[in-house]
């Protein structure tokens, strides 16, 4: 019986109900598709960020162990990028982070077309199937039919046309319901890997400031603890005859020429009175 309905229905709904039934089955489709996706996806996955920041605090090769075992997921693929460049710089590792976080939020993202088509199409579908039955119910009705018996059966004819767009509305608003549901999936997902990748990159580069320490601490090993103490803090303040300002130099080159000038009017001045002494005494040692 009910196989008997469902065909009693689509013949009443008219043409529109076989590609209506296509692009139902396309929606199932795709919604089955990704929930199993999503699903796989949220499982244990704040899980593995916790164990792979936490070793990467003390140990970066367990924290790529870690990722390694969770790269069947798409957090396990984001965070293990970046671990398998061999010393990579503060860029390439954010880089490595970007790069991927891109191509796992578009791997996320597939399946939505296919219901933005089937929302946007099932409507205008049942719309054109119920604009073609009334037209067929309609068209059968002359006007001097119009008040007679002959018109009783216009309501029924108008009511299975309707049918078609009924249809079309379900398979559009249940396409809606899940399509709006992976769009929170996705938005939530970007935020974690937002949040973890940047949680990795300032261990990195806490890694990365201490291992320069020890190097520092390293290549200076007969210094005593006060001493390289005193030589951090000397190296940390610029030197003040290097961070001289334009100002002061010019400053100083103004006096130092002042000075000059100053020295060279006084040797004249000098020369001048011994000149003015010699000719004195050529004067009085000439006789009267």
């Amino acid at each position: 019986k009910t196989v008997d309905s469902v065909r009693e229905l689509f013949e009443k709904g008219g043409f529109a109900m076989w590609p209506l039934l296509f692009l139902s089955i396309l929606s199932v489709g795709t919604i089955v598709e990704r929930l199993w996706f999503w699903v796989r996806v949220l499982t244990k996955e704040q899980e593995t960020v916790n164990r792979v920041l936490e070793s990467a605090q003390y140990d970066w090769s367990m924290a790529k162990q870690i990722a390694q075992q969770a790269q069947d997921r798409p957090i396990g693929r984001f965070l293990l990028a970046p671990l398998n460049i061999e010393n990579p710089t503060s860029e390439s590792f954010k880089l490595a982070l970007e790069s991927v976080a891109d191509e796992e939020l578009a791997n996320m993202r597939r399946g939505d077309k296919i219901l933005e088509a089937v929302i946007a199409i099932s409507p205008l579908l049942g719309l054109l199937g119920t604009v073609l039955g009334l037209i067929r119910t309609l068209g059968s009705i002359s006007i001097s039919d119009l008040g007679t018996a002959a018109t009783a059966g216009v309501t029924t004819g108008i009511g299975e046309a309707l049918i078609s767009t009924a249809a079309g509305l379900i398979v559009a608003i249940f396409s809606l319901m899940f399509y709006r549901l992976f769009q929170l999936f996705l938005f939530n997902q970007a935020k974690i890997l937002r949040r973890a990748g940047n949680s990795l990159e300032l261990l990195y580069l806490q890694f990365q400031a201490s291992d320069r320490i020890q190097v520092a601490t390293s290549s200076t090993p007969h210094m005593t603890e006060p001493e390289l103490a005193v030589s951090r803090f000397t190296t940390a303040i610029p030197d003040v005859s290097v961070a001289e300002t334009s100002a002061e130099i010019s400053t100083r080159s103004a006096d130092a020429e002042l000075a000059e000038k100053e020295r060279k009017a006084a040797a004249r001045a000098r020369a001048m009175r011994m000149k003015k002494k010699e000719a004195a005494k050529e004067t009085s040692s000439k006789p009267t």
